[in-house]
């Protein structure tokens, strides 16, 4: 079943598209919460500076202790002498960690440094203040505060001021950092309520649309099994009503089809006719060999073996249609078009050869032969005293032209002659005319060889067949 579901094209896209929008939603929310955190901690960050650039300010002037205003905003305060003890800090803190003591209670002066400070400052620039002069440079820490009884975490900012009598003074003051955590908190309790929901819309919408997308393509495929169990090539498949890759689908298989059903039909018709030609001769010498069985003196030997010669020469054309069928091509051989037309016109009475330069061409020796004799046989078979074959070149072309005294080929029936078992003189009898497999086959062969076959009017008044071949 899960290879079924994952099978198929529509759950493919839905969980590919699914896929990349979480990845997509996933990298988008981090850099919101790193860009929300980082904004809010860096206005935490400004608010305590403010607030202790504000104490700084106050203790630069020359006010005392408990002069400074250290509760108004219920912020943590600590005012830590150069010594590292705490000399005055907000009335309500009850711990704080963070900064460089956690002391809460002022201490008296005098005396060594808070347990683990280090009486070196890192920023040079504010050792050298003059009396009065705050220092440029801020530090930041973060820690945490307890005031009256709540415990938040806190941004600390570290300013130097040089208080006239008092030496270096150090103020910190911090702003809490609850605002930046409830937002940060708030907005991926957001992200993870909504971030799931939005990954169902897409992959519901991508199902549907996907489904909507493939549905002409199950119209095809179903049709096609259809056709397939029913063996009824007249059938065809829908084409939908749009001009994307499914509809040229679905035209491209119905072309298919129709040629498919085309080629079925035309082998059914050469099956058809090829029995009911076949049968013809086969009949006759059979009937011929039981009369010689019941009468011997009454055999007629030469009936027989004419019978015989042209089943024989029927099977050979029928064979040769076969293997063109079956894709066969010429060899590579180069012939001599105008010897060739010289070697089949020897023998044939009333027939001229007009061929004066070689005229090599690449192909089947034997199959260019059978076009040419089934060409002069033709024509023979409708002159009325005279054949003419001509051989000459045209460009990169050799044609070869055989045209007969007779009464021509009509116009309307110049391209139904080249069908298989045509015959025009319906009068005429099947041993005088052949099976009318003849041009059919030199059509064909034509074809194979890169060439064309066609018929028009002859200066004489009859039929003209031009053989037009590629030169070697």
């Amino acid at each position: 079943m899960r290879g079924r579901l994952f099978g198929s094209v529509r759950s493919r896209a839905t969980l590919g598209a699914t896929l990349v929008v979480a990845v997509a939603l996933l990298a988008a929310g981090t850099a919101v919460l790193l860009s929300l955190r980082s904004n809010l901690h860096g206005q935490a960050g400004t608010q305590a500076e403010r607030t202790a650039r504000e104490v700084a300010a106050d203790l630069a002037t020359g006010k005392t202790y408990e002069q400074l205003s250290l509760d108004d905003d219920a912020r943590p305060v600590q005012v830590v002498d150069e010594d590292g003890r705490l000399v005055a800090a907000s009335e309500d803190l009850e711990r704080i960690s963070g900064t460089d003591t956690d002391a809460v209670r002022p201490q008296a002066t005098g005396g060594s440094p808070a347990e683990g400070e280090d009486d070196d400052d890192d920023d040079s620039d504010d050792q050298s203040l003059e009396p009065g002069e705050i220092g440029r440079h801020t530090n930041f820490h973060d820690g945490s505060a307890t005031i009256e009884g709540e415990t938040d975490d806190y941004r600390f900012a570290e300013v130097h001021v040089e208080v006239p009598g008092r030496g270096g003074l150090t103020v910190y003051a911090g702003a809490p950092l609850s605002a930046e955590q409830s937002a940060v908190n708030t907005a991926l309790t957001v992200m993870l309520i909504g971030f799931p929901l939005l990954l169902g819309v897409v992959a519901g919408v991508t199902w549907l649309v996907t489904r909507r997308a493939l549905h002409p393509v199950e119209g095809i495929r179903s049709e096609m099994a259809a056709i397939t169990a029913s063996e009824d090539l007249t059938r065809r498949v829908p084409e939908p009503d749009t001009h994307d890759e499914v509809a040229r689908l679905a035209r491209t298989t119905n072309e298919t089809l129709a040629a498919l059903e085309t080629s079925v039909e035309r082998q059914r018709r050469f099956v058809a006719d090829a029995s009911h030609e076949l049968r013809s001769p086969i009949a006759s010498l059979r009937t011929q060999l039981e009369v010689a069985a019941a009468h011997p003196e009454l055999l007629d030997l030469d009936g027989a073996v004419a019978d015989t010669v042209r089943l024989q020469h029927l099977a050979a054309d029928l064979l040769l249609l076969a293997r063109l069928d079956a894709g066969e091509g010429p060899t590579g051989t180069r012939v001599d078009l105008a010897a060739l037309a010289r070697e089949e016109a020897e023998g044939r009475a009333g027939v001229t050869v007009e061929a004066f330069d070689a005229l090599e061409v690449t192909g089947s020796r034997g199959q260019l032969g059978r076009v040419l004799a089934n060409l002069l046989d033709n024509a023979r078979r409708h002159a009325r005293s005279a054949v003419t074959v001509a051989v000459r070149r045209d460009g990169d072309r050799a044609v070869v032209e055989v045209a007969d005294d007779g009464d021509g080929v009509p116009e309307a029936d110049r391209g139904r002659i080249f069908e298989r078992f045509v015959r025009l003189d319906a009068a005429r009898s099947r041993d005088d005319g052949g099976a009318g497999l003849g041009l059919a086959i030199a059509r064909d062969v034509a074809v194979r060889h890169g060439g064309t076959l066609t018929v028009r009017d002859a200066p004489t008044g009859g039929a003209l067949f031009e053989l037009r071949l590629p030169l070697a």
